[in-house]
């Protein structure tokens, strides 16, 4: 019997087989053995196997010599082609979404939504990557309505590769911010990049483009769409468009915003308008409508849609057998959010000597790195906040230089320090905000913390 033929059939045949990692494996699964950071997958080929694994694959020869694990001496390339295979039998609606932030929680979002009333494909977590958008292709159901697609990038030629082999339709940018710096210099070049996704020389079944143009970088993604032929370009947040944000009221308990949706109203109440999830709003009201799809499906749930883990997800934990509230934006990090998630820390209806704001590093910014986290230290001088906990060597050189501060700023060099200092210092009913860099010691922190003391 072939099989490695057995193992083809078998992924373009079932849907969310394929995994990375040994943790996740449930029986009928395919296991990825891969070189990690510190170990080759080979090592938890026994551990997937004795948990139900159907294949391991690997591009590393085994001393486990049995016909279930397979190997494959250029792993990425045989999945690259097996991943263009499936795509190639999928005849539902493929949705690309790309971004410097935000292309996650905009998946999830629109993900919720459609769920209501069709089958979708779509990563549940932030595979955007090479080997993430491969997995993702490889786990889609071949008789899903629509699939949702992350497609990042940190460095040039990235966007253009997996848009070759995803070929979305209908196409989101969230926004061009400051990411990925220490690669690609300016946000200029990551506006060029993230515009290969709708470049009909990588791209030829590319439809629909969804753009909220706020900034000058935006605009070069709108003028290098416009020279695109048949692709239709819908643009957001302008009320010179079809689809903005008409007004945000303040009433007594809530805010209520008024979406225009192609010329027709739409009210929804919130609790408290922050920009980026109406932003998200918009971009679900904007692709329903142009699918003709049903609008008061999102009306009518979106008070049921919660924050992404680690990117605004609210938990209650235990430290010192005191009960606290952690916003949990631990996952990443860029100047931009971090300047938007401070302003919307100020504005939580809680008094601000029960805020503990803790930040950590954002990674790959380049030669402005000191500068950008010195600035985002003047920013936080405009409010006060019971302490500002920071960790990270940027910021460790950035406080030496803040005079007279209002703020009381303590460096803390690891989630162990931060946990004492917490133990130590904290009172019922306050509100921690973390916001960091993925794999930064704040997000070990918020990791340790809810592991050892989630309530909800």
């Amino acid at each position: 019997m072939n099989y490695k033929l057995k193992l083809e059939e078998y992924i373009i045949s079932k849907k969310n087989k394929v995994k990375i990692s040994s943790k996740d494996i449930k029986k009928g699964d395919i296991f990825l053995a891969l070189q990690g950071k510190n170990y080759h997958g080979n090592k938890f080929i026994l551990s997937a196997l004795k948990k139900g694994a159907k294949f391991c694959l690997t591009d590393k020869k085994s001393h486990i010599k049995r016909n279930e694990v397979i190997y494959v001496e250029n792993l990425y390339s045989y999945l690259t082609s097996l991943a263009i295979r499936k795509r190639d039998l999928y005849s539902g609606k493929v949705v690309g979404i790309t971004g410097s932030a935000g292309k996650t929680t905009l998946k999830e979002t629109l993900a919720f939504f459609l769920k209501k009333n069709f089958v979708i494909s779509y990563s549940e977590k932030s595979y955007n990557n090479k080997l993430g958008v491969l997995v993702s292709l490889l786990n889609l159901n071949l008789k899903s309505n629509y699939s949702i697609f992350e497609i990042g990038t940190n460095n040039f030629g990235e966007i253009k590769n997996l848009t070759k082999i995803v070929k979305p339709a209908e196409i989101f940018i969230t926004n061009i911010q400051s990411t990925h710096l220490e690669y690609f210099k300016s946000k200029n070049n990551i506006a060029r990049e993230k515009a290969d996704i709708f470049s009909e020389k990588y791209n030829k079944l590319r439809e629909k483009l969804y753009l909220n143009k706020t900034n000058i970088y935006e605009d070069i993604i709108l003028q290098k769409a416009k020279k695109e032929k048949k692709l239709k370009i819908i643009r957001l947040g302008s009320n010179l468009n079809k689809y903005f944000i008409k007004n945000i009221i303040h009433k007594k308990n809530f805010y209520q915003v008024v979406f225009s949706i192609n010329k027709k109203n739409v009210l929804l109440k919130i609790n408290l308008p922050i920009i980026f999830r109406l932003a998200n709003l918009l971009f679900c009201y904007a692709f329903f409508s142009e699918n003709s799809l049903k609008i008061h499906t999102i009306t009518k749930n979106h008070h049921y849609l919660k924050p992404v883990d680690g990117r605004g997800l609210t938990h209650t934990v235990l430290i010192n057998k005191r009960k606290i509230k952690i916003i949990d934006e631990s996952y990443n990090a860029n100047p931009d959010t971090m300047l938007q998630t401070i302003d919307y820390f100020d504005n939580l209806k809680k008094d601000n000597n029960k805020k503990i704001l803790i930040i950590g590093n954002m990674n790959e910014l380049g030669s402005n790195t000191n500068k950008i986290h010195l600035n985002l230290l003047y920013h936080i001088e405009k409010y006060n906040f019971k302490f500002v906990i920071l960790c990270g060597e940027f910021y460790l050189r950035s406080i030496k230089k803040l005079i007279n501060p209002k703020n009381e700023f303590i460096y803390l060099k690891n989630k162990n320090s931060i946990m004492q200092f917490l133990e130590e210092k904290i009172h019922k009913d306050d509100i921690i905000l973390s916001k960091c860099s993925n794999s930064t010691e704040v997000n070990k922190f918020v990791k340790l913390l809810l592991t050892k003391g989630k309530l909800s």
